[in-house]
């Protein structure tokens, strides 16, 4: 960590603004028609920081964005329903009744004032920042808006840090000090390990649909691991590039040559590239969709398609996996939001997590998904919080959220 932690600053007494990451799931249920949140992972993800600044007797000020509302206020997109789960979840960790106050804008006098009133350990959560287009634009002067409310600023919304927007990047040259929270550090120990410093054998297993997505991710990570897994539809784009046909399964052809040029570099690397042996194939994409396993060389048949690995490509990457001493995890084997083909994806889940003796990293949504379902995230070095920023990191990108932040 070249960056200032939360850990390194005197807190007491000031106004300190957090730019967390509540952009939680909200479903409308109920004869009230209330919106509820369904996951509160993120919110629960960034509490040891709030404690920590509340423990040390400061005005703690909460921003976040929440959905896409393009720039003006929208009422199912308000961050109002995170008070009372914030308020829960503090009240649990601090053993007290927390008060936690809520401005209907996230600047502007009403915000301005609210801040002002804060009592030393009281915490304060600041409307939606993307009610306002200027958030997302970058926009100096909503930036220095923002920075007038705090005298430190904290970034712990890791899965924001790949955005230069006005709350992650702009605010930061208009405050005296810039450290990342507790959650932010975190992310930022375990991935800069896994970029700068791997203990070998280093696995990376990668999967999701498309090539495009995640090249730069595999170029970047060929340059570091021992062996790279390689599942999900882009597994398909890959086979091509050896000259087997894949029936309709998707394959991204204009990828083709790119996915050449990866087995040829990992082949010069000495790293051993690793493809999926046999597969689930469906006639149809459905979840009631007939299956047959396919284990030859040869082409699929003409009509189906691959919707995840097969039991004996579970069993040779799960070989894979026990070796290691660091594995980097991104992206499900198969299309895992159906039943039938989630067999892939939950296997790898219980293979990361049975090796006690590797650091796992595991990010991206269906793979983090998994790993929940599967009841081994205890067993899971680190669940990354931020799907596009962790696989910016990993391919050596600079995050605008991160740079920004004070040097030690």
């Amino acid at each position: 960590m070249s960056k200032l932690s939360i850990r390194d600053l005197d807190l007491t007494n000031k106004r300190v603004l957090i730019r967390v990451d509540f952009n939680v799931p909200l479903s409308v249920d109920g004869s009230d028609n209330a919106p509820r949140i369904t996951d509160d992972t993120r919110i629960r993800e960034t509490i040891p920081t709030i404690e920590y600044a509340l423990r040390r007797k400061a005005r703690v000020i909460l921003c976040s964005h929440l959905g896409r509302p393009k720039g003006k206020p929208v009422l199912t997109m308000s961050l109002r329903p995170v008070v009372d789960r914030l308020r829960e979840l503090l009240d649990h960790v601090l053993g007290e009744d927390e008060n936690v106050a809520f401005s209907p804008d996230c600047i502007g006098e009403i915000a301005t004032e609210m801040v002002g009133n804060l009592e030393p350990g009281q915490p304060l959560l600041l409307e939606n920042l993307r009610f306002h287009a200027e958030e997302e634009k970058n926009d100096p002067a909503f930036a220095k808006q923002l920075a007038s409310l705090c005298d430190v600023y904290i970034n712990d919304a890791f899965g924001s840090a790949h955005r230069a927007h006005a709350s992650t990047e702009g605010i930061t040259h208009h405050v005296p000090v810039s450290a990342a929270g507790l959650l932010m550090e975190k992310e930022l120990t375990y991935l800069s390990k896994a970029v700068s410093d791997p203990i070998k054998p280093f696995v990376a297993i990668i999967g999701g649909a498309k090539v495009s997505d995640k090249i730069d991710v595999i170029d970047s990570l060929l340059d570091r691991v021992t062996s790279l897994i390689i599942g999900g539809g882009m597994a398909y784009t890959f086979l091509n590039a050896k000259g087997q046909t894949t029936g309709k399964s998707l394959v991204e052809t204009d990828k083709i040559d790119v996915a050449k040029a990866a087995l040829d570099k990992a082949k010069k690397k000495g790293v051993d590239l690793l493809l999926p042996i046999d597969h689930v194939l469906a006639d149809k994409f459905a979840a009631d969709a007939k299956t047959q396993i396919f284990a030859a060389n040869g082409p699929f048949p003409a009509d189906w398609m691959g919707l995840d690995i097969g039991p004996a490509s579970i069993e040779l990457f799960k070989k894979e996996i026990a070796d290691a001493i660091t594995i980097v995890w991104n992206g499900p084997m198969g299309v895992f939001e159906m039943a039938a083909f989630a067999k892939g994806t939950n296997a790898i889940a219980k293979a990361v997590a049975a090796n006690r003796d590797a650091t796992s990293i595991v990010g991206g949504g269906d793979s983090v998904a998994a790993v929940q379902k599967s009841g081994v995230a205890d067993k899971i070095s680190h669940i990354s919080t931020g799907g596009g920023a962790s696989l910016e990191f990993l391919e050596g990108k600079t995050l605008p959220g991160v740079a920004a932040l004070t040097n030690k």
